[in-house]
């Protein structure tokens, strides 16, 4: 087998290959075997009618056209062996000729992975990011308003609603009933009886909530209001509609004190200043973790700068279309479907793949940056420390069984064994002065 290899632009490599009758004739009368099980002739057990009699009936051709294609497949995959190639996706194979007697010859085009050239200033690179992310280490602190803060956000969680006999006031938990009506019709969804609403949140129409203040429990009320012009649904944006509504129910919210009572209700504090304290800590470490990440990303960034990888596009269009699922599985996390994002938004998912080509391109260099160092620093993860973390994952099932249902193992194997070594040379880029 003859090889002449052509690096092509955009990580492609192109293989013409040439295989002498000697090397491609037994795919010849192994096709021919292929085809004669197929065929069915009077006279002749299955499989066993002779290779002149099918190719007189089929003709030639289709043995060789058969021959030729598992062929191509082996010798492609010994081509790619013997030129320590690293293709990735379909290959593109185009034939020159298929004759009896003579040489198959073939041409195939495909996408590589692509080689990492870092530059030899990275280190230098490294060390500056390094350095002005320690001069910004002092500037971690927790202020003391944000403790308080977040003293208010836990009593806020904590608040009781108390029935009360007044008009309803901002920050009131109320329940109404309410009519929608469009030229003296209901609108679709423009029904419901006992809605909870905490008046001045925003999530009904501007003015709604506003008008809704004043009234007491029994009272009915009628207005008029317009739809915002951005308002979702087409039909309704900025026309008028007429709003019907009862007010059922006044509720005031009542946020428990800032006590040392509060402090140990909610777990093992002894006091107010002991909750204080645990608080602060806890932003602290959270503010750590964030400064740290922010730090791996600046020397990330650095390190892409120093690059250079000529991506083929079916990395990239692998790597959008991971963004896009991960980016997916946000919207709905929050409780919208994923085409209704996108009629909201006006854009399609096509477009959206689209604005992320450069940060998928950015995702991909870090990567395969990382795997790079790794590799050259001889950087690897004992099996005993990656079936440890493996555990820290299987131990949120009860049981072995649900654990190897739901999770395939060596996916989980190499997802930890990336991440471990990831951090290993994160650990080493750190310590670059």
């Amino acid at each position: 087998m003859d090889i002449v290899v052509k690096k092509l632009p955009a990580s492609q490599v192109e293989m013409n290959v040439t295989l002498a009758w000697d090397e491609w004739k037994k795919e010849c009368d192994h096709a021919a075997e292929h085809v004669a099980k197929e065929v069915k002739m009077p006279g002749f057990r299955p499989g066993k009618v002779p290779r002149a009699i099918v190719e007189k009936r089929y003709g030639k051709e289709v043995v060789l056209h058969e021959a030729a294609e598992h062929a191509v497949s082996h010798a492609y995959s010994r081509a790619l062996e013997q030129e320590h190639i690293d293709a990735i996706g379909k290959p593109e194979v185009k034939l020159e000729s298929i004759r009896e007697g003579e040489v198959l010859t073939f041409t195939v085009t495909t996408a590589v992975l692509p080689e990492v050239k870092i530059a030899d200033t990275w280190r230098k690179s490294v060390r500056s990011a390094n350095e002005e992310h320690k001069r910004k280490e002092s500037d971690l602190l927790v202020e003391s308003k944000e403790v308080e803060d977040e003293l208010q956000r836990l009593a806020s969680m904590r608040a009781k609603f108390i029935t009360v006999n007044r008009p309803a006031a901002l920050e009131d938990s109320v329940e109404v009933d309410f009519e929608v009506r469009m030229n003296g019709v209901v609108i679709e969804g423009g029904k419901s009886e006992k809605h909870p609403l905490v008046l001045g949140k925003g999530a009904f129409i501007p003015g709604f909530e506003e008008a809704v203040v004043g009234m007491q429990a029994g009272e009915e009320k009628t207005f008029t209001l317009s739809f915002p012009a951005e308002y979702h649904a087409k039909h309704l944006a900025g026309n008028p509609a007429e709003f019907q509504v009862k007010l059922r129910l006044v509720q005031e919210r009542q946020v428990p004190a800032l006590d040392d009572d509060f402090a140990r209700g909610l777990g093992s504090f002894e006091s107010l200043e002991d909750l204080r304290k645990k608080i602060s800590e806890g932003m602290l470490e959270e503010k750590r973790q964030h400064f740290k990440e922010a730090g791996r990303t600046a020397v990330l960034d650095a390190l892409v700068a120093d690059s250079s990888i000529d991506f083929p596009e079916i990395l990239i269009e692998e790597e959008r279309n991971r963004m896009a699922s991960e980016f997916q599985m946000q919207v709905e996390n929050m409780g919208m479907p994923f085409e209704q994002y996108l009629e909201r938004t006006g854009k399609s998912l096509d477009a959206l793949k689209q604005d992320w080509t450069e940060p998928a391109k950015k995702r991909l260099a870090a990567s395969m940056i990382l795997e790079k160092l790794a590799t050259d620093d001889q950087i690897e993860i004992d099996s005993k420390e990656i079936e440890q973390e493996m555990n820290v994952v299987l131990q949120q099932y009860k049981r072995v069984q649900d654990a190897e249902k739901n999770i395939d193992l060596e996916r989980l194997y190499a997802a930890t064994r990336g991440r471990l070594r990831n951090e290993k040379v994160f650990e080493m880029l750190e310590k670059v002065q």
